[in-house]
């Protein structure tokens, strides 16, 4: 069965979802004007002037953080670790190119999923991609097929591969078996399910910040400790990007193959930029200055965050220790982070991973659940029955995880993913007019040197799409 998914993941991620993801990236920079990264400095204000949360909505900051939650989670570690042993150093490099390629994509799904939002029973904003694979392409079954793989990846897979790297952090820090450690995150998790999206958010606001500055700070100060060493990391970085190292023995183009692939599937494990589940988060906003692109802004913050702090942090410690062997597989991802740390720090340096990595596992489980809480919404599905079942599913497979070591579960990962990403990527690229209209609205508006404010009723087309009322009750303040 590994060898299944294996296989599978290999002719996805070889075949397929690099060129889809470079080739998504390239498009939307073009189709855009390149306005993510030209109007860079508005990244800033757009989270400053929307951090007030309004009724039936949660604020940018608040959407942002509650997409880094779900960002932030044992791929920004062990993940880390599972790249640099199947594509070397030089797959570091490919992950921050894809990060660049998917700072963009992130920008046009996250616009796409403001513009589309709509109120749900309670008046709540809800929205990502099922809504405008519904509302922009008139292709609900669409819209259905990605919910289904969102429930199964977020719900279930994610959360296992989450709960398996926190027990064994634990473990190898304190010896704490894993039914105990498995035990208290499922129940804290429970805890926080039953609080609604509102509270959630407000939460992961403060805690959010908090673990990825602590991991930040901490990383990057051992790494300047040992400064020294760095010049030389980085150089074996890029080297190793292009294959010169392996030119002379005839391996440059295997090698090169694996470090792009291995460099883009942790990258979109981590930042999710692609994937289509940060949107759901970003629909949740009432966005200041009242367009959708404004949106777009602010999730591109989490692509920074997660790949160029959070993962370079991990990376360099790996890489500044030397204690990464060939042959690690991802599952002992977290315990070589841990002897890494161990190796630079002391023996504290187990125990703040353990730390590190239970924080990340448990908001990043709670985040999972309101993803695909949402999306059952999407399916009307989400009654208190249904509702109840997906708890009890998500806490289970918590429990499994942190019991049990399930090295399949990281290619079954794999390849949910390039399912989620191959959907998604298909319904934004058939949008793309509308993310460059919405694009050159903002432009224009900026140009103008007045504040950019999308008007449906200036494009009657897009505004039969979107659901009543969705954009008429603009927030003023």
């Amino acid at each position: 069965m590994p060898e299944f998914f294996s296989f599978i993941s290999e002719i996805l991620w070889g075949s397929l979802m690099v060129y889809l993801l470079a080739a998504a990236g390239i498009w939307f920079a073009f189709r855009s004007r390149f306005v993510p990264f030209r109007f860079i400095r508005d990244f800033g204000q757009s989270l400053k002037s929307s951090r007030v949360a309004h009724s039936g909505a949660l604020s940018s900051y608040q959407a942002l953080c509650l997409s880094l939650a779900t960002r932030l989670g044992s791929g920004n570690l062990a993940g880390v670790a599972f790249a640099l042993t199947t594509g070397g150093p030089g797959a570091i490099f490919w992950m921050w190119v894809s990060a660049i390629i998917g700072m963009v994509i992130s920008f046009a799904e996250c616009s796409l999923a403001q513009l589309y939002k709509e109120r749900d029973a309670n008046q709540q904003l809800r929205g990502g991609p099922a809504w405008y694979m519904e509302r922009g392409l008139g292709m609900r079954w669409m819209g259905v097929l990605f919910s289904i793989f969102l429930l199964l990846t977020y719900g279930l897979v994610f959360n296992t591969i989450q709960s398996t790297a926190m027990a064994q952090a634990v473990r190898y820090a304190w010896n704490v078996p894993g039914f105990i450690s498995g035990s208290v995150l499922a129940t804290c998790a429970f805890l926080f399910m039953l609080k609604g999206l509102n509270n959630v958010a407000r939460f992961m606001q403060w805690m959010v910040p908090v673990m990825a500055l602590a991991w930040i700070v901490v990383s990057f100060g051992v790494s300047l400790w040992h400064a020294n060493l760095l010049p030389a990391v980085l150089v074996n970085i890029v080297k190793s990007a292009f294959g010169w190292q392996e030119a002379a023995t005839g391996t440059m183009a295997y090698t090169l193959s694996q470090a792009i692939t291995s460099g883009f599937q942790r990258s979109m494990l981590a930042n999710e930029a692609g994937m289509g589940s940060s949107p759901n988060a970003a629909a949740t906003a009432a966005s200041w200055p009242p367009h959708p692109v404004a949106q777009g802004f602010v999730q591109m913050i989490g692509v920074v965050t997660d790949t160029f702090l959070v993962c370079t942090a991990s990376a360099f410690i790996l890489l500044l220790s030397g204690t990464a062997p060939a042959t690690t597989g991802a599952i002992g991802g977290t315990q070589l982070m841990q002897q890494a740390m161990v190796s630079l720090t002391g023996n504290w340096g187990a125990g703040f991973v353990a730390v590190i990595v239970a924080l990340f596992a448990f908001t990043s489980i709670v985040a999972n659940y309101t993803y695909a809480e949402n999306n059952l919404i999407f399916l009307r599905r989400n009654s208190a029955r249904n509702i109840w079942l997906l708890r009890t599913a998500v806490l289970l497979m918590v429990l499994m995880g942190s019991f049990f070591s399930l090295p399949l579960i990281w290619h079954i990962a794999d390849v949910m993913m390039a399912l989620m990403a191959i959907t998604n990527l298909t319904a934004i690229l058939l949008l793309s007019p509308v993310v460059r209209l919405l694009a050159r609205d903002y432009q224009r508006q900026r140009k103008l040197g007045v504040m950019p404010v999308f008007d449906p009723k200036r494009y009657p087309e897009i505004k039969r799409q979107l659901a009543p009322g969705s954009w008429d009750d603009i927030p003023r303040s």
